[in-house]
């Protein structure tokens, strides 16, 4: 089992208060009996964040920052094309534009139904079709884009742009500029948002790209292995409300941590990643000098202890 947690820390001053009075037997448990055996660290600003750049590693998709091809892996797990087409996805959303900044809100809080989503598309997509891009529909707050644009495209994951300004994070594709100004004025007068003002829910006004890029048909994409990524710290972490983040760690403790803590003995392998803003520190089952098993002991490694370093 290899249970990877995204968004485990943050430098937050939220979160650094929390940290304080939270109490996880089952992760302090673990961190006594598992060695630091793998550590990734980058700036804050990396288009992918340490979490994506961790799961990359343990799929074999190791790539360049912005350039996980998560979209063409999805395209090549569903059976849509070949494997060897770029890929990218694209998620309808909603941005607050201020004076000097523009802001992107969570694409799952807009709640977006399939009917509501499968609409936008239709209308979208003629305009991507005219510059090389076809769309096809995954999910509600996915599409599946293919062009060759996206094949050495950095893009911004969402995880790394919700909820802050993303200016700076703008793909650097003239078309993609282009095509997110016509959407924007599409979007403005659109049904699906007339009903959605109606119903007091926000619009959605614009598109992001991320998950860019193409896999060789030889590439390994993880196929044949199986990570546990629990994503419970996500949504309150992007929100910063770290009270109810509190609440979810140790609702994770209670599970998923005791899970792989009951494994440990039984399951070889097994392996815990941590990732917060800057860095994926990977532990595993590793021999240890006595020395270093008693310094161990003492020093009783916590998740408090290592939030400087995630």
């Amino acid at each position: 089992m290899h249970l990877l947690i995204p968004f485990a820390c943050s430098d937050a001053p939220g979160c650094t208060e929390v940290l304080q009075g939270l109490r996880l037997a089952h992760l302090d448990a673990l961190l006594q009996r598992l060695v630091a055996v793998d550590t990734d660290t980058a700036a804050t600003d990396t288009l992918s964040p340490p979490h994506e750049r961790a799961l990359a590693r343990a799929y074999g998709m190791d790539a360049a920052d912005g350039c996980i091809a998560w979209a063409a892996r999805e395209a090549r797990q569903t059976g849509r094309a070949d494997s060897q087409d770029a890929w990218a996805w694209i998620s309808p959303v909603h941005w607050n534009v201020g004076a000097q900044h523009i802001e992107m809100t969570d694409p799952d809080a807009l709640a977006l139904d399939e009917a509501q989503s499968r609409a936008l598309l239709e209308s979208m997509a003629p305009y991507f079709t005219e510059d090389g891009i076809a769309l096809e529909y995954a999910a509600p707050h996915r599409w599946l884009a293919r062009s060759a644009v996206f094949t050495a495209l950095p893009s911004a994951a969402l995880d790394r742009v919700v909820g802050r300004d993303i200016q700076q994070a703008m793909p650097q594709a003239p078309d993609l500029r282009r095509l997110q100004n016509e959407m924007q004025m599409l979007l403005y007068t659109h049904p699906v948002n007339d009903a959605r003002a109606a119903g007091g829910q926000p619009s959605v006004n614009s598109f992001w790209v991320s998950g860019t890029g193409a896999l060789p048909r030889e590439a390994d994409s993880g196929d044949g292995v199986t990570v546990r990524t629990d994503a419970s710290l996500r949504h309150a972490a992007l929100r910063g409300d770290w009270a109810t983040w509190a609440q979810a760690w140790t609702e994770l403790d209670r599970h998923a941590c005791k899970d792989l803590l009951d494994q440990l003995s039984g399951v070889p392998g097994s392996r815990l990643t941590l990732c917060g803003e800057r860095s994926a520190i990977s532990f595993a089952v590793a021999a240890q000098p006595l020395w270093r098993r008693l310094q161990r002991r003492w020093a009783r490694p916590t998740l408090q202890s290592l939030r400087d370093l995630l």
